[in-house]
């Protein structure tokens, strides 16, 4: 289970508590102006490009134009930290990493997913720059496709919401 209505976050949960702060924030979904990096895996492409799909649709929905988003593809999902960086060494608002690493009958699925997380990570700590983890990390195809599927499920509409709701938070005057 990765969700209930337990763990979830409910629509008062920012505002409960707004009167014990002196400021609340949150990025918006409004993308008009924000430049996009989008850094797809070449390995397990069929899934990729359904998440790439989904991104696309959000980030369309948020107002990011066609013109700002830049898509490059690495042969792995242990390539995308590099490219990631390169993107955000080179002015871009936030990065979005897409790929699939599904496990098989060797180690090699912890070492290429839990790199490729670390690497992500590392990139938008040195960088400033938020840098999204799209690359799902599962055990079947089966479990893939059912994350990559059209629509708000898709964990690839998922990232472009969130690249674009952290590129506007931490552009917010109130965070100086």
């Amino acid at each position: 289970m990765t969700s209930s209505d337990e763990t979830s976050f409910g629509p008062d949960g920012i505002q409960t508590h707004a009167a014990r702060i002196g400021a609340n924030l949150r990025g918006t979904q409004s993308g008009l102006g924000l430049k996009i990096g989008i850094a797809c895996g070449e390995f397990n492409g069929g899934i990729t490009n359904r998440l790439l799909d989904g991104t696309l649709e959000a980030l369309q929905a948020a107002g990011v134009l066609k013109s700002d988003i830049t898509v490059a593809w690495a042969p792995g999902a242990f390539e995308l930290p590099f490219v990631a960086k390169t993107f955000a060494e080179r002015g871009r608002d936030a990065v979005i990493c897409l790929g699939a690493v599904i496990r098989g009958d060797t180690p090699h699925f912890e070492y290429v997913a839990g790199e490729c997380a670390r690497g992500i990570t590392s990139v938008q700590l040195a960088t400033g720059v938020p840098v999204i983890f799209g690359v799902l990390t599962v055990n079947t195809v089966e479990q893939a496709l059912e994350r990559c599927q059209s629509g708000a499920s898709n964990k690839g509409y998922e990232a472009g919401q969130t690249a674009v709701e952290m590129a506007t938070l931490l552009t917010n005057p109130l965070m100086d």
